[in-house]
């Protein structure tokens, strides 16, 4: 049988510590980031809305907003790409 070719193919078993599985984090659903800031794409698969999961791990910096989601400016390959993601699925790089 021919396997699946979804946009969330592979991702509903991202690593998440066993302790931590199926909490919602208030703290982590409502942060805030400021224009310029970096910023780690950490997909969270507790949540929906996910970025692509080739984008997972990548470092960017905030360069707007849309809604409640940021959009993040990172590399990839030579190019710049501006990929939307909401807050959860973020983690602030010192």
């Amino acid at each position: 049988m021919k396997g699946s070719s979804g946009f969330r193919r592979r991702t509903r078993g991202l690593r998440i510590k066993p302790k931590e599985r199926g909490k919602v984090k208030i703290r982590q659903r409502m942060q805030t980031f400021k224009e310029n800031d970096l910023a780690s794409i950490s997909i969270n698969p507790s949540y929906q809305n996910i970025p692509h999961p080739r984008y997972q791990g990548r470092t960017g910096r905030i360069v707007g907003m849309q809604g409640r989601a940021y959009h993040v400016e990172i590399k990839d390959g030579g190019k710049t790409k501006k990929v939307l993601v909401t807050p959860e699925h973020l983690k602030r790089i010192a």
